[in-house]
């Protein structure tokens, strides 16, 4: 298979740099893999290959096959970590307009989200779908308290007792929480529902190649036996403390530009089925270094079409800002531009080239912009966007912000933070 790279030859960065972060690096590494770092407790994740339980997989696996062959639409209820993983490998994997295919093209169910957010509009058209059509859901949640994913879980699990009754309906809720204890693991043992275990040991935003994410993966097709080998070839080839290894050399790169006052990381990518990836990585960071009044902000732009909002300011905007392109290489589909004997709109000049190649050719065009205006720019290049090499990328941001986090100087693994919008919510709620 063909690696993931990294390009930093416009970043702006000297190689004594690198050089002197490095034994920080080694030092990030040393407490991540002896579990003597702030959080360890949450490092399950690291040792991919001991932490698959292969029976697990093999009942996801015939679950997704069942929903798939007696539901229309399937609805994933969570928020934050508990969605974002499955979300953004759902969309990064499949047709741009999933949901719109026929049922034949798709193979399975149409696939929406809900209990990301407390929309009354958001939820009520949502159930507007739903009347005529099979339904199944999965709740996930470890403690099953959350307010938006239990708010939401009540709301369907009440629709569906009231159309299939508690018997049939039992058949068609699937839960995935903590293993022994929490209200959702004591409603699966009551009700006989199907689950599947949230670990102990990995936290939500780390969570997208558990069962957190492989279940809804599964049902929307896609192969989570290669996207769990890409994640295994990940991380044997991210596991040394050497400079070859590009995923410790991005966190350092990252660090380094930070110290260097570039205190906002944009998130760059030219696929627009690629904006829920963004959105996981942006909480993978932002959820991970935001604390102690440090971290870098994480931010993202789907390009082109935010170079015609957000390009003028990376352009000649405040230089406190850094861009990494994530760059597929070899797209899913192409397609090339026929010649037009009007040439009204003068495009002639492109027959005979792919749209890819325009895409392209826009990306090395903004790239050189960019970094000539003076703006840091790193790439990572992914041979395509499949499932191994997805698979490989999630653990390569993984392993980059365990080791970005212990080289700032935080816990990359709990949230204090999240905690207390909460507080005051219930307090105004009265709770």
């Amino acid at each position: 298979m063909d690696n993931i790279s990294l390009d930093y030859s416009k970043s702006l960065v000297e190689e004594y740099e690198l050089e002197n972060i490095w034994p920080y690096v080694k030092t990030a590494h040393k407490l991540l893999h002896s579990k003597s770092g702030q959080g360890s407790e949450y490092t399950g994740w690291l040792d991919l290959k001991n932490s698959i339980d292969n029976e697990e997989i093999r009942r996801i696996k015939e679950t997704a096959c069942s929903i798939r062959e007696n539901s229309d639409i399937f609805i994933s209820i969570g928020v934050g970590g508990s969605y974002l993983g499955a979300r953004a490998c759902i969309e990064a994997l499949n047709h741009n307009f999933y949901n719109e295919l026929p049922r034949e093209e798709r193979g399975g169910p149409k696939i929406f989200f809900v209990g990301n957010n407390l929309s009354s509009s958001y939820i009520m058209d949502l159930l507007d779908l739903l009347d005529g059509r099979e339904i199944a859901i999965n709740v996930i949640s470890k403690s099953g308290t959350t307010l938006e994913p239990a708010l939401a879980f009540r709301i369907f699990r009440e629709y569906m007792i009231n159309r299939y009754g508690p018997k049939e309906a039992v058949k068609r809720i699937y839960i995935t929480t903590d293993k022994s204890k929490g209200i959702l693991r004591s409603l699966a043992q009551r009700e006989g529902y199907t689950s599947f275990t949230v670990p102990e040991d990995i936290g939500g935003r780390y969570s997208a190649l558990t069962p957190v994410g492989l279940l809804p993966m599964a049902v929307a097709g896609i192969d989570i036996d290669k996207l769990l080998q890409g994640a295994l070839d990940g991380a044997e080839e991210y596991s040394m403390d050497s400079e070859e290894n590009i995923s410790y050399k991005y966190a350092a790169l990252r660090n380094i530009l930070y110290k260097k006052g570039k205190f906002i990381e944009i998130f760059a990518q030219y696929e627009p089925n690629l904006h829920y990836f963004a959105e996981w990585w942006k909480q993978l960071f932002g959820e991970s270094e935001g604390k102690d009044k440090k971290g870098i902000y994480p931010s993202s732009v789907t390009f082109t079409t935010d170079l015609h909002s957000l390009g003028q300011l990376i352009q000649d905007g405040g230089r406190n800002i850094f861009e990494t392109t994530l760059n597929i290489l070899n797209p899913r589909r192409d397609m090339a531009v026929k010649k037009d004997e009007e040439d009204l709109d003068g495009l002639n000049y492109l027959a005979g080239k792919s749209i890819d190649y325009v895409n392209k050719k826009a990306f090395e065009g903004t790239l050189l912009a960019h970094f000539e205006g003076g703006v840091p720019n790193l790439v990572i290049n992914i041979p395509y966007m499949d499932e191994y090499h997805l698979g490989k990328l999630i653990y390569f941001f993984k392993k980059a912000c365990a080791i970005s986090g212990y080289i700032l100087g935080v816990n990359p693994f709990n949230q204090p933070g999240v905690e207390e919008y909460k507080k005051n919510m219930f307090i105004l709620l009265q709770k």
